[in-house]
């Protein structure tokens, strides 16, 4: 998925951010969570007003807080004029009622947030018809939002605006029917994009699709190698819709590079439900490119959340079999096609990078260094993606007439010629070839020209 956009959605009023830290271990710790959580509520313009980690000894089935917790919150959010309480975890529809009630303000929690980012940067119709699917059976499941917003021709599907959304209660037969709708038409999606594959594998080009925890440089990275415009902020999700762009390999052949939308941990599985679609092409792609923040302190639990995902698209039957089943019912990661990129060496001083270099050595996978942002690396990626593709060239023989100095040409220029006998009129060739380059070569023996 590529350009996110134009930029943050318009301030939305000032919020109180809290993030429950509840007793379960968590390896990111509080403070990581909640600049995560800040980051987040940035993303769409909402002014920060207090943000604040509470310990949440024995959650609490009405309110998750504390009682004191509660009342200490409410003070706060007279005091200082808010709109919006954020919850940095989920929230049953009993505790947003509870608190919004106790604190006399609209209460959303992180899957509520995230949908409404979402919202805010879907630009085309596929895009914006699945974070609606997204929001719809979010919000039918609790019953605290009015449906009128789907009337609206203007603005998101979100929480954070409409006359009365706290007080009206959503219609579950429109919601349905409307739900229902949005699933036919995302079917046609799917068989669209079913079809544009099947025209790809005819050319055939392979496919490189970008994935990696949101703002890791992923727009960066494709922006650099494609010589394109995406736009690619310091924001959270700012890429969301899809875009693909054709590079040029130095072996001289053609990859297409697909930017998709960022990963997050905890990611709503209803989203990812509704953007199964467009996932799909991940998991299609001859190459996974997992591009991950390096200088990010949270870098390998972002990179296990990313991998979590992966295993979800796999197991639940997405893709083409690339995934193996683990015995778990879940699906191993497609280690065959997978690189990983460390992104924004920039940003790491020398002794930090030398470190990250002998730990990539040691690694089971293909891993390149680079900086998307000063081009640091890139050339040694993309000749990474060109080792990639040569490891499933096969050797085969074929036949030419000479007098086809085109077709000998394409071949010497597209594959690896091993060996070669004229024989009479004829050249007999020994050559190593995608199976990409070699579909291609066949069809211009029947009577198509390669390209």
């Amino acid at each position: 998925m590529g350009d996110g956009g134009s930029g943050s959605a318009p301030a939305a009023g000032r919020a109180l951010i809290l993030h429950p830290v509840l007793a379960a271990a968590d390896p990111r710790g509080p403070d990581s969570r909640l600049e995560e959580a800040k980051g987040l509520a940035g993303a769409i313009g909402l002014e920060v007003a207090h943000a604040e980690a509470v310990r949440v000894a024995r959650p609490r089935p009405a309110t998750l807080l504390g009682t004191g917790a509660v009342e200490t919150f409410a003070e706060l959010v007279k005091a200082l004029d808010i709109d919006l309480l954020v919850v940095d975890a989920a929230l049953t529809p009993v505790q947003q009622r509870n608190l919004e009630r106790a604190l006399d303000c609209k209460v959303i929690d992180r899957t509520a947030l995230i949908l409404e980012i979402f919202g805010a940067r879907a630009r085309t119709r596929e895009g914006r018809l699945q974070v609606e699917l997204a929001h719809l059976t979010y919000q039918r499941s609790r019953l605290v939002r009015s449906w009128t917003h789907l009337e609206r021709q203007r603005g998101g599907h979100g929480f954070l605006g409409g006359p009365g959304e706290r007080q009206l209660e959503m219609d579950r037969r429109i919601i349905g029917n409307r739900i229902a709708r949005i699933r036919r038409e995302l079917e046609t999606v799917r068989k669209r994009r079913g079809l544009q594959r099947k025209a790809r594998r005819r050319v055939p080009y392979p496919v490189a699709a970008l994935v990696g925890y949101t703002n890791a440089g992923k727009t960066t990275l494709f922006n650099r190698l494609a010589g394109a415009e995406s736009f690619a902020a310091d924001l959270l999700f700012a890429t969301l819709d899809p875009t693909m762009r054709a590079v040029p390999l130095p072996s001289g052949r053609d990859i297409i590079l697909s930017d998709t939308v960022g990963f997050i941990s905890d990611l709503p599985m209803d989203l990812v439900a509704a953007f199964r679609a467009t996932l799909e092409e991940v998991l299609e792609a001859d190459i996974i490119v997992h591009v991950r923040d390096v200088s990010h302190p949270d870098s390998e639990d972002q990179k296990a959340d990313v991998e979590q995902v992966l295993r979800t698209l796999g197991a639940n039957g997405a893709g083409d079999g690339k995934g193996k089943g683990n015995g778990n019912g879940a699906a191993e990661l497609p280690n065959g096609n997978l690189i990983e990129v460390l992104n924004k060496i920039d940003l790491l001083d020398e002794d930090q990078r030398q470190a990250l270099a002998r730990r990539a050595g040691r690694s089971n996978r293909p891993v390149v260094l680079v900086s998307a942002l000063s081009g640091e690396g890139c050339a040694a990626l993309l000749q990474r993606f060109d080792g990639k593709l040569s490891e499933a060239r096969q050797q085969v023989e074929l036949s030419v007439d000479l007098s086809d100095g085109a077709a000998l040409a394409w071949l010497y220029a597209r594959g690896e010629v091993v060996a070669r006998q004229d024989v009479g009129d004829k050249a007999h060739l020994r050559v190593n070839l995608d199976p990409a380059d070699l579909a291609r070569f066949r069809r211009r023996m029947a009577g198509s020209a390669p390209a």
